[in-house]
């Protein structure tokens, strides 16, 4: 059984990998750095403070979990936008995104149909039951 689970898990985290998208909950907020885009700090936290490079926190909903990295909106905790259709360099609330990698943080491993866009520091289960694979 155990054997099934990591192949499960293998193959959940190959394809999240490989570039498949999960769209994420919009609900969910994390404090993301709001430094430049050229600072490559990628850090994110569950409450508010500063980050790495001295730059504050900023509350932000994720909009997407793709490719190794976590799409924010940088609107704040009262916007509800999602990823705009046309550019996905902007929200629809006309916002640039703020791409944050993932590498060595754990993301929901539910696959391609689901929303929950859990993301952690430490291995667990996501709120939705599955369990959280690592991002390489």
């Amino acid at each position: 059984m155990r054997k099934a689970l990591v192949a499960v898990l293998g193959v959940l985290f190959l394809a999240l990998a490989a570039g498949m998208v999960v769209m994420a909950d919009n609900s969910k907020f994390y404090y993301v750095c709001n430094c430049k885009d050229n600072c490559k700090c990628d850090f994110i936290a569950n409450k508010p403070g500063k980050c790495s490079c001295g730059s504050p926190l900023a509350e932000m909903h994720v909009l997407a979990i793709e490719k190794g990295s976590g799409v924010f909106c940088r609107m704040g905790e009262d916007c509800t936008c999602e990823r705009s259709k046309t550019d996905p360099g902007k929200c629809t609330c006309g916002m640039a995104v703020k791409m944050v990698g993932l590498k060595g943080k754990y993301v929901c491993g539910c696959g391609p149909s689901c929303d929950c866009g859990t993301i952690s520091d430490k291995p667990g289960k996501c709120h939705c039951g599955k369990d959280l694979v690592k991002v390489s």
